[in-house]
């Protein structure tokens, strides 16, 4: 097996505008792994949050050597290697990960939904992300996103109410909220979360500091809506000390380390009784299409990242009046167009 990668950068639509901070483009490192004629794609997606960069992405991915395993489906052996070559670098982990499952279905000839026994025809409606901005710009975003029957709206940034005034005066869509740690005051953020229920709000992601354990689990039990760790869930070890704590998690491959993880995160999330979303950052079709793949194993997705940029490379996951489209194509359903 042979690694190869290129680093790019993608073009966000719009300015994407959260609670702590705002960026036109997300920088990606994009991963080959070629073995017997066959290319398994791979992506790292790289926000600011996640501290991982093109240059960490690119210094994991030199000292990775796949050429000492004969056989691609050596999955978790494979992965075990990865994985103790440095602490951390779980986007650079994921885009080794994502590749290998790739080059994987495409020996085996199938797709990783089938492998893993789901059916394409549970996959969820994926919500579409708007950003916190101005009532005009707003509007010009939900309208854009007149096919989607759930919409995820960024709060946090001090104009909370005003966003939602905007939207409910063209739409009565439902609505999910993420605040990416927004909110401080417990008190206030409980009643927030009532008004918000009546604005046809349907669960709420990460409204506290990831740290404020405590605020967290009071919030959780006092809300009438679910509340979704997002910062505050990473890795598969970081799940059993957050039930009771929120209600569910938000499972990101950029996070996890990858789809192998992702998988492991839903079933250990659901035999703590907690709800699973599946989640992405602003990638292209190949991150996107990689975590859709265990879409039809959650409760709700938010799988829009390549629809948010306007320099995607490759195609495959689609969306059909807000519902989840999984490619009929083996691995993770992406064929290369650029």
């Amino acid at each position: 097996m042979k690694l190869v990668y290129r680093l790019y950068e993608l073009q966000l639509r719009h300015a994407f505008n959260l609670a702590s901070s705002s960026r036109e483009y997300t920088p990606v490192v994009l991963v080959e792994i070629h073995h017997d004629g066959l290319i398994g794609y791979g992506e790292a997606s790289l926000p600011p949050y996640l501290a991982e960069t093109q240059k960490s992405v690119a210094d994991f991915l030199r000292r990775v050597n796949l050429e000492q395993f004969k056989d691609p489906c050596q999955l978790d052996d494979i992965l075990t290697y990865v994985d103790g070559i440095a602490q951390g670098n779980y986007a650079a982990k994921a885009s080794v990960d994502i590749a290998l499952h790739d080059l994987i279905g495409k020996i085996k000839q199938k797709s990783w939904y089938n492998i893993w026994g789901y059916r394409k025809e549970d996959a969820p409606n994926t919500s579409f992300t708007i950003g916190i901005d101005c009532p005009g710009k707003i509007r010009k975003k939900v309208n854009e996103a007149n096919q989607f029957k759930l919409l995820k709206v960024k709060l946090g940034g001090g104009n909370d109410k005003e966003m939602l005034a905007a939207i409910r005066d063209i739409t009565d869509v439902a609505l999910s909220v993420d605040v990416n740690q927004g909110w401080s005051d417990r008190y206030q953020a409980l009643d927030m979360v009532h008004w918000l229920k009546e604005q046809g709000v349907i669960f709420i992601e990460q409204p506290m500091l990831k740290e404020d354990i405590e605020s967290a689990a009071w919030l959780t039990e006092r809300s009438p809506l679910p509340i979704i760790a997002d910062e505050a869930v990473q890795t598969l070890f970081d799940v059993p000390a957050l039930a009771g704590v929120y209600s569910g998690i938000n499972i990101k491959l950029m996070k996890c380390g990858g789809m192998s993880n992702a998988h492991k995160m839903i079933q250990q999330a659901r035999a703590l009784n907690m709800t699973v979303m599946i989640g992405c950052m602003t990638e292209t079709s190949c991150g996107t299409s990689a975590a859709a793949q265990l879409s039809p194993a959650v409760d709700w997705a938010d799988l829009d990242g390549n629809l948010l940029i306007c320099n995607d490379l490759f195609e495959g996951v689609t969306v059909k009046n807000g519902k989840v489209i999984l490619p009929d194509a083996p691995g993770i359903g992406v064929k290369k167009i650029s």
